[in-house]
């Protein structure tokens, strides 16, 4: 079984800062993985230790530091990955970056049977970019994904969250998962995982390595259109208010409650 890792880099929550097109500037911006893609990273890694011939190759859109990331995964577990990188790509909508990711499946790694990515990235939290991908690739799709249950004959069983409680389902390979925030933490790298990350040849490749156009990617190749970005409004902290009895506590609450206009 052939896996494709596909992960994020997003800026600190703390320190991002936007470009004059209102999208994030990512280079020289302080970044971590995308948390919901360690989890996709330590469910692929589980299905390897359970699943023979297994192999995961990690992959990410984004500058040349992204590379970090990338080894982050394989000292976790994963087999090898590779970077697409390229200026033309700056500013890629949702649209675009399924697109590149997509292609860069299909031209570099051959016959893949799994493609696993977090539900949500922090900075953009669409949830768009992976079921994009199955649109592109013409896959099954499970989204909300909390574990891998169960896999046979080219069938994974797969418990995904929804509104009113959880779902088993299975879905025939090829296909794409998306994942939540799993019941089961993501591992920490032993010092042999760091030693086969530090010495890993984590590829780069640009617009043409894959066969992308100029028009199909980047802004060029993003219909969406930022208007404004800003940071919400911090919530204050509340009152608290320690009445000396009950009754002193119901005339206060009545009183705030008049001042809201609420009654």
């Amino acid at each position: 079984m052939r896996i494709a890792l596909c992960i994020k880099q997003v800026p600190d929550t703390a320190d991002i800062k936007w470009t004059e097109n209102n999208t994030i500037q990512r280079e020289g911006v302080e970044s971590v993985i995308n948390p919901f893609d360690t989890y996709a990273i330590e469910t692929a890694v589980r299905l390897k230790e359970k699943i023979k011939d297994v192999h995961i190759t990690v992959l990410s859109m984004g500058p040349p530091q992204a590379q970090e990331i990338l080894k982050k995964a394989i000292s976790m577990g994963v087999d090898d990955g590779f970077l697409v990188s390229d200026r033309k790509f700056a500013g890629a909508d949702t649209i675009a970056t399924s697109k590149t990711l997509a292609t860069a499946i299909g031209e570099k790694i051959k016959d893949v049977d799994l493609i696993i990515c977090g539900q949500f990235a922090t900075d953009g939290d669409t949830a768009q970019t992976g079921p994009s991908i199955a649109q592109h690739l013409n896959f099954p799709q499970v989204t909300y994904v909390k574990e891998i249950t169960g896999y046979k004959d080219g069938v994974l069983t797969v418990k995904r969250e929804v509104e009113d409680g959880v779902e088993i389902v299975k879905v025939q390979l090829p296909a794409v998962l998306c994942m939540l925030k799993c019941d089961y933490e993501p591992r920490r790298p032993l010092i042999e995982g760091f030693i086969k990350a530090h010495n890993a040849n984590v590829k780069s490749y640009s617009m043409e390595d894959v066969n992308l156009l100029p028009e199909e990617v980047g802004m060029k190749g993003s219909p969406t259109y930022v208007s404004k970005a800003f940071r919400p409004e911090q919530k204050q902290g509340g009152e608290v208010i320690v009445p000396k009895d009950a009754k002193e506590g119901a005339k206060i609450l009545k009183e705030k409650l008049k001042e809201f206009e609420i009654i």
